[in-house]
């Protein structure tokens, strides 16, 4: 029985492609590099922000100092312009409200910096959740299970009574990695054939479809 649901947050929470994009087109901009269409940051965000800067530079340009001036640059910036363009999917607030009154914990797990996971989480969302992490130092990313497994055990839950849903191949091997079940949706940045090949066990493609999922 599934006790405890754990969400990515871009892309399955919040679309927030567009500050994404602005932001990282700002960073690229300031240096002299050519920038890009916002399509392609489906496949640039997912694993980081340094992932991020690292796909969105020439590949002749990746060399460590330049990603480091890039990324600050990418950072000043977003941290001013997070929520310029970034909302909650539709549905998602009434999904979590929806669980909390059917008495499931929550949590987000994300790779973007932990600082502006909290942020974000909480200006859009408030308190709702029962935790809210990302990237910190010293854990590896998604898919790596570390940090969602110490999560899991905050939750004094078992990873299987856990689902991970998320909108990524990355996410559902996280889910993979961690004994979760894993729900892929597609409302976010990436395709079903990704989630299907990375190991979904459920795909949804409305945030109250969930709902059914996990009284299965």
């Amino acid at each position: 029985m599934i006790k405890a649901v754990l969400f990515d947050l871009d892309g399955t929470l919040v679309n927030s492609i567009k500050d994404l994009a602005d932001s990282t087109n700002f960073a690229l901009a300031s240096m002299g590099f050519p920038t890009h269409e916002i399509e392609k940051f489906r496949y640039f965000v997912g694993d980081g922000m340094i992932m991020l800067i690292k796909r969105a530079l020439p590949e002749e340009n990746r060399d460590e100092a330049t990603v480091e001036k890039c990324h600050k640059i990418f950072r000043e910036y977003y941290a001013q312009h997070y929520l310029d363009s970034t909302y909650a999917y539709e549905g998602i607030k009434e999904l979590l409200l929806s669980l909390k009154q059917k008495g499931y914990k929550t949590a987000v797990i994300s790779n973007k910096v932990d600082e502006m996971a909290k942020i974000v989480t909480d200006k859009i969302f408030g308190d709702i959740f029962d935790a809210v992490v990302g990237k910190k130092p010293n854990y590896p990313a998604k898919p790596d299970a570390k940090l969602t497994l110490e999560v899991i055990s905050d939750l004094k839950v078992k990873s299987e009574e856990c689902a991970f849903v998320g909108d990524s191949g990355m996410d559902m091997q996280t889910a993979v990695n961690s004994g979760s079940v894993a729900v892929g949706v597609l409302w976010g940045f990436r395709e079903r054939k990704e989630l299907e090949e990375c190991g979904a066990i459920h795909i949804i493609e409305k945030p109250c479809q969930l709902l059914e999922v996990l009284e299965i």
